[in-house]
């Protein structure tokens, strides 16, 4: 975070200079965790949370050391997911009962679709992959349209609000298209899908635990995301079209030797909205502000291009766009940095300060285009579970870019940015007011 943002003012939280200062999860927090991971990779790069592990007896932690977020991720049978525990639960009960009517449709996908580490690599190698993975590439075109169509919507302005006019409306394009949503729904979609991430947003401590009243909200909304979503699964079944919710309702699932059920189909298309929109608009909105805080740099990725690559990697690395997530649960007693964690524990992964350890990074807080390895953050997690769009993410990213040096001399901050954050576990900006220095072509 640039210190010299107002947002550290405006900000519910002081800055922390010590180790009592630091709190991750307080309101406000959001302008000054990185003030605080150099602080807790110093003092305390392990911090224990009493009584918040999966249930009051256990305790979560916080990990933010490098190291230990990666080994953890890469090894998804020693630490298993968190979700296993809810997949195991609705896998013994009835499906008549309240709890299993209340599960998302995500959630019961995954029940029949991916239970295990095995059938997850199977989902996401046939029925992911060729979409929104290694696959992502097919929608090259498409996604050089959506940025060309927000592109001139914004030619005749000089100043502009960055995210609601680019880096938030081309994610939510991009994957309407990549699922067969008319755009014309990107309004209820959005809604939709804010919905969905509610709990990392609004949801309180490391759990992200919404209150009672913001949980019914919630329900009520997903519901209404669940009837849309299964009567276009019905309309793809009887009319398929080049895209994902009709390729889906075709295809024969090789690892279960069928074709998938409309539920299933529901819930593969609840991951894509879940996953394909949070990480990549705040990715490039905190791009942009790096670019207007290293004056010169946007010429230099203009007159080279093959920087362009390295730089979204390190903008992804510098502000992670999912801070943290608490995900893993220990299967045994583990020790990490000399601290011994019991067997039940819930750990908090933080991205954010892992993706800055200074004992990983030479000059973690600076950008460096010349970085080697630059693809080894922990931005979309990493091993075998690794982020199924985020083949699809980097090129959106990637191609943002390019078309923004193709239109643009340059961009620079307006004067009225206050930079305040929005609460919960993202690195989302709420507001980002840009001058654009058109080409002259664009004048």
């Amino acid at each position: 975070m640039n210190i010299k943002h107002k947002n550290h003012q405006l900000s519910a939280l002081k800055c922390p200079m010590s180790r009592d200062d630091v709190d991750l999860f307080s309101p406000g927090a959001q302008e000054h965790w990185y003030e605080a991971y150099p602080i807790l990779h110093e003092t305390e790069p392990v911090v224990r949370i009493p009584g918040e592990g999966t249930n009051s007896s256990t305790d979560g932690f916080i990990l933010t050391k490098y190291e230990d977020i990666a080994m953890v991720v890469k090894d998804p049978v020693r630490f298993p997911p968190r979700i296993h525990q809810a997949i195991d639960l609705l896998q013994q009960t009835d499906p008549d009962t309240a709890i299993f009517r209340q599960a998302n449709a995500m959630l019961l996908s995954m029940v029949s679709l991916r239970p295990d580490n095995e059938l997850y690599r199977a989902h996401r190698q046939e029925l992911t992959d060729p979409w929104v993975g290694p696959g992502a590439n097919r929608h090259t075109e498409m996604i050089k349209d959506c940025i060309s169509r927000l592109l001139d919507a914004c030619k005749q302005q000089n100043e502009i609000e960055f995210i609601s006019s680019f880096a938030r409306p081309l994610p939510q394009m991009v994957m309407a298209n990549v699922l067969g949503f008319p755009e014309s729904d990107i309004p209820q979609l959005a809604e939709w899908g804010a919905a969905q991430v509610a709990a990392f947003v609004y949801g309180q401590g490391h759990r992200n635990i919404l209150s009672p009243e913001q949980a019914t909200e919630q329900m009520k909304l997903l519901a209404g995301f669940k009837e849309y979503v299964h009567e276009k699964v019905l309309e793809k079944r009887r009319s398929p079209a080049n895209d994902m919710i009709s390729w889906l309702t075709q295809v024969h699932y090789k690892a279960l030797d069928r074709k998938l059920t409309d539920l299933e189909v529901n819930g593969i298309v609840y991951a894509m909205v879940i996953g394909g929109l949070e990480t990549t608009q705040y990715a490039i909105e905190e791009q942009a502000q790096l670019l207007c805080e290293h004056p010169g740099l946007f010429n230099s990725l203009k007159q080279d291009r093959s920087l362009v690559k390295n730089f979204v990697e390190e903008g992804m690395r510098l502000r992670s766009p999912t801070q943290g997530l608490s995900t893993r649960v220990t299967l045994h007693d583990e020790e990490f940095q000399g601290i011994k964690v019991p067997k039940g524990s819930l750990l908090h992964l933080r991205y954010g300060a892992g993706n800055v350890d200074p004992s990983e990074w030479i000059d973690p807080y600076q950008l460096n285009l010349s970085r080697k390895a630059v693809t080894r953050h922990l931005v979309f997690s990493a091993g075998p579970r690794v982020c199924p769009g985020a083949g699809i993410s980097r090129l959106e990213q990637n191609l943002a870019w390019q078309g923004l040096l193709d239109h643009l001399q340059d961009i620079s901050y307006c004067d009225e940015n206050s930079f305040e954050h929005q609460p919960g576990i993202m690195l989302g900006t709420l507001r980002l007011n840009l001058n654009l220095h058109w080409t002259k072509k664009q004048s």
